[in-house]
């Protein structure tokens, strides 16, 4: 297996760096699309893996002020982002719900074992 060399990631991390705003928006939804599928499959460890790399992208992608040449592009983009977080949302509410449900029916079967054996040990 190829691995990169140390000046190999140095130079991948420069050119990260040095990525125009307008093409570290589209990695972040690029980013967010592959959130919204692994949460519909429910992949909530590679959602939060990826999440740490959407924030720093985003952080890095408003160190600057947006050019009135990419105003309109962003505006789309920040548009979509939000409207797939909503998705996200929505599918962590779901996901959410079904672990609470779990937890439930849990206590129940718990304490349907504690009525077993009580009356298992009466004479």
């Amino acid at each position: 297996m190829n691995f990169p060399t140390d000046r190999a990631r140095v130079v991948a991390l420069e050119a990260e760096e040095s990525l125009p705003q307008y093409r570290r928006l589209a990695r972040v939804l690029t980013l967010t699309q592959e959130m919204v599928a692994l949460a519909e499959v429910g992949d909530w460890d590679a959602v939060a893996a990826r999440e740490q790399d959407r924030r720093d992208d985003l952080a890095r992608c408003f160190k600057e002020a947006v050019s009135t040449e990419h105003a309109e592009l962003v505006a789309e983009a920040l548009a979509a982002i939000l409207h797939l977080n909503e998705e996200m949302m929505a599918h962590l509410s779901k996901a959410r719900d079904a672990v609470l449900q779990q937890g439930v029916a849990q206590v129940r079967t718990r304490s349907a074992i504690g009525h077993y054996e009580q009356v298992k040990s009466q004479p």
